[in-house]
């Protein structure tokens, strides 16, 4: 045996690992270059367009605008120490809610942190990134799974990978929500993880993808878990290896899934259960699938709408999946297998029960087919394994042929427009013609690059006509008009409020909301309004039950708009918008502090108030209004029902208006609350429509007017609607009476307020009894104590915090602790444990070996 000397085998080493060096290397070129495609062609459509950041056309449409730009501009505040809150607590909106939710939920995209990097007044850009970066992420990352799914040239592969990741679900449902963008990512990811898992390797790196899959967006992640976990399955099925081996395989996924979802557990906990204690969402029924011809045309690019899965990933890839069933170079078993996954998959998003298997169990509110980006991922891993074996041109016609007739029978449909047949006709001769120009010439280099390129650039093109023609398409919809965001009006808004903070003192409220249905977060201050997926039940009820609005069945709060709410929520100055439209103007007034006290043992117990004016008193402490007994005196005759309340017949007669008579106080100001009416109110010569529906969207409590001299009046109701109305809806607030409860609360009130991020402290003279009442709803996860005591929840007033301070007490502390954040670092703890052990078992085993190959006796042993 001839024996080679270090030199030797070095040398051999090295001019093995060149060739795999070249290889790795051009995959990363490839995956780069399908990056900067997706990228390019997302921007030049933007910029065709006119839309931000390449135009004066706002991008923040639905969602976009009303949640994730406010809360980006929130997280710049976090970032830059600029807000009262903290990540586990928000002080601005809903005047007091818990934030880690809506961290772990909207935030956690990785690029979303960007947004620190740039001035607060620019907020829009990074949130432009977070998608553009997204793109980029999941095309370079799908370009190295499909490499691993099978070999070939990376750069046809990167091509394919531009399909995936400007997919007809990145544009349609994926780009106004940052969070989500992440999960496109997350595919790949879990691709690659699930390789791994095949080839026996690399456990800890496949456990810290799934973490970080999961980590990003656990929503998506959900659907990407069960998407990748179904190609993984077909992999495993048609792998060549023994059933031991396979079963291994499974079992390595499996561990390694649970690890990696286990060391994300306080997003999924703290999730779950601030999903479990919010505002239950508006029930979401599936109202049945889409016409066969219409989702069939779902797979054609260009066009927009919402009545089937959002499926399509372009000509490229379309024609080639068309082709797979018909390319002799794979195997009959694979074709059936994919086939067979492909068909399974597409029907499963039009099946109610596998529609809630794929979304967590949860009807969504909105599209139902979200979770079509898994079909996506599968459309391009098949489009590859047909690339990837070098179709004939018969193979490639047939593909063609099975395209056309796609396109002849979805040409009716309301999804296919003009870009569609553009793309269509067009994009998908130019695409047939090169690929079989690629098999023509498949042994000469240059040409093949030459046309590979001609390729890339078709698929460039048509990828920025497909983003264009939708967004043209989507931009024409009232319901995706832009919302106002950061304009100069609002930074205007912005900046009057800061100048009038004076937290934690009183409150400076931009209120209810003008902008986006998150003003509090991009402007500032601390309002009412709120709208996320975690609006606290107890704070959607206890605004509500003391006469503020609500949208979308509670998960959008308002804030309020008359004195007493206002005195109640301890709001010291207000922005005031003019009804004409002509902008806004601040509004100072006199307000008892955020904490305030009560006499005696003033809570929620057997309380049955009459009225929301007797709710707002009670909570106050001091009668303020009158609230006179309404008197029938005109129009179809009111019904009244068993418990009191009027019922209106509607228009049935000549006449639509059903007036009544009330007196009160001269010179008091007449108030109106009727949460779920829908019609107009007609009052000292003033209409005011009302657009209430039960119980879905809640009227504020609204002026009427200043009662005359006489005391008396009459309030006309107008509706076509048969519909009830409270027993008391008017309410006569004394402003002098207002007034002198200010000053009594602010007299009694504690010598010091302070507040921290999550915590609320106040300080009282020594002795001090009675009930402490801070203006802030009573979430779960509060915990109070008197002069150092025991922590206990608060009790309620009005469904607002309030603490007895017993027989007397000085020092009243609050502190909020997020629920299902304790047993989710448990669990995150126990998977670090599991995966630091396996990680350094895996390298002492690894060390052992190699100092028993390196050892003497080992050599001597060989010869």
């Amino acid at each position: 045996m001839l024996k080679t000397s270090p030199e030797q085998q070095a040398e051999t080493t090295e001019r093995s690992s060149r060739p795999r060096r070249r290889i790795l290397g051009a995959q990363t070129v490839a995956a780069l270059l399908s990056a900067v495609i997706s990228m390019g062609a997302y921007c030049l459509a933007m910029a065709v367009h006119g839309t931000y950041p390449f135009g004066s056309r706002s991008r923040a449409v639905n969602d976009l605008g009303n949640q994730f730009v406010p809360f980006h501009a929130h997280l710049w505040d976090l970032m830059h120490g600029n807000t009262s809150g903290d990540l586990v607590f928000n002080w601005g909106s809903g005047f007091g809610v818990p934030f880690l939710g809506d961290f772990f939920t909207y935030l956690m995209n990785p690029f979303s942190w960007i947004v620190g990097l740039f001035p607060r007044d620019q907020v829009e850009i990074p949130v432009f990134l977070v998608t553009l970066l997204s793109v980029g992420l999941a095309a370079f990352l799908m370009t190295v799974f499909l490499g691993r799914m099978r070999p070939g040239s990376p750069w046809l592969r990167g091509l394919l990978s531009v399909g995936y990741a400007v997919s007809a679900w990145m544009i349609s449902d994926g780009f106004s929500d940052p969070m989500w963008m992440w999960g496109m990512a997350a595919f790949p990811m879990l691709g690659i993880a699930s390789d791994w898992c095949l080839r026996g390797r690399h456990w800890v790196l496949g456990t810290l993808l799934v973490f970080a899959a999961w980590a990003g967006n656990f929503y998506i992640a959900a659907m990407a878990t069960i998407g990748m976990g179904l190609v993984f399955l077909v992999r495993l099925i048609l792998e060549d290896a023994p059933v031991r081996r396979r079963l291994n395989a499974l079992v390595r996924a499996g561990t390694m899934t649970a690890t990696g979802v286990l060391l994300a557990a306080p997003v999924l906990t703290v999730g779950l259960k601030a999903s479990k204690l919010s505002q239950p969402a508006p029930d979401a029924t599936y109202k049945g699938p889409p016409g066969a011809l219409d989702y069939l045309a779902h797979l054609l690019p260009g066009g927009l709408h919402g009545g089937g899965p959002q499926i399509s990933v372009g000509l490229l890839p379309l024609l080639l999946v068309f082709a797979f069933p018909f390319i002799g170079r794979v195997p009959g078993k694979e074709r059936v297998a994919w086939c067979v996954l492909l068909v399974l998959v597409a029907l499963s998003y039009i099946w109610a029960p596998t529609i809630l298997l794929w979304h967590g169990l949860a009807m969504p509110n909105g599209s139902p087919y979200r979770a079509s980006i898994a079909l996506t991922a599968m459309l391009v891993i098949v489009s590859w394994l047909a690339l990837a074996r070098r179709p004939r041109p018969k193979e490639l016609l047939y593909g063609a042929a099975v395209t056309a007739v796609v396109v002849a029978l979805s040409s009716r449909s309301v999804y296919v427009s003009r870009g569609t047949w553009i793309l269509s006709v067009g994009g998908g001769l130019l695409v047939l013609v090169l690929l079989l120009l690629l098999h023509r010439f498949r042994g000469e280099r240059p040409v093949r690059v030459a046309l590979t390129g001609a390729l890339a650039c078709t698929v460039f093109l048509s990828t920025a006509y497909t983003v264009f023609s939708v967004t043209v398409i989507r931009d024409g919809s009232d319901w995706w008009r832009p919302k106002r965001t950061l304009d100069a009006s609002s930074l205007a808004a912005y900046d009057a409020i800061r100048a009038h903070d004076d937290w934690p003192a009183v409150r400076s409220d931009p209120g209810p909301h003008e902008f986006a249905n998150n003003d509090p977060l991009l402007l500032g201050g601390q309002g009412g309004s709120y709208y996320s997926s975690y609006v606290p039940a107890k704070t959607a009820a206890a605004l509500h039950t003391l006469g503020a609005g609500w949208y979308i069945q509670g998960r959008h709060t308002l804030s309020f708009n008359d004195p007493v709410g206002r005195a109640i929520m301890g709001i010291g100055s207000y922005l005031d918008w003019a009804k004409n439209g002509n902008g806004f103007t601040q509004q100072s007034v006199a307000a008892p502090p955020v904490v305030t006290l009560r006499p005696g043992n003033a809570s929620d117990a057997r309380t049955r108030d009459a009225s929301v004016f007797a709710r707002q008193q009670r909570v106050l402490g001091t009668p303020v209004y009158d609230v006179p007994a309404l008197t029938p005196a005109g129009g179809p005759t009111p019904a009244t029902r068993p418990n009191g309340d009027w019922h209106l017949p509607g228009n049935v007669t000549g006449s639509k208006w059903t007036t009544f008579s009330a007196s009160c106080t001269p010179g008091t100001q007449a108030y109106w609350y009727a949460p779920w009416y829908a019609g107009s109110v007609q009052a000292f010569g003033v209409t005011t429509p009302q657009h209430g529906r039960y119980n879905m969207t809640s009227n504020s409590l609204v002026p009427l007017g200043t009662v005359p001299a006489s005391g008396k009046f009459t309030v006309a109701l107008g509706t076509h609607k048969a519909q009830d109305t409270p027993k008391f809806p008017v309410g006569c607030l004394s402003r002098a009476k207002l007034d002198a409860a200010v000053d009594h609360l602010k007299a009694t009130a504690p010598q010091k307020v302070t507040a921290g991020g999550h915590t609320i402290a106040a300080t009282f003279p020594k002795g001090t009894t009675g009930t402490a009442v801070i203006s802030t709803p009573a979430t779960t996860g509060w915990q109070c104590s008197v002069d150092g005591g025991p922590a206990r929840a608060p009790g309620t007033l009005g469904g607002l915090m309030a603490v007895n301070l017993g027989d007397g007490g000085s020092r009243l502390s609050c502190s909020f602790q997020t629920p299902g954040l304790k047993p989710g670092l448990l669990a995150s703890g126990l998977a670090l444990v599991a995966l630091l052990a396996v990680g350094v078992g895996g390298a002492v085993r690894t060390r052992t070996r190699s100092s028993r190959t390196s050892s003497p006796s080992s050599a001597n042993g060989k010869h």
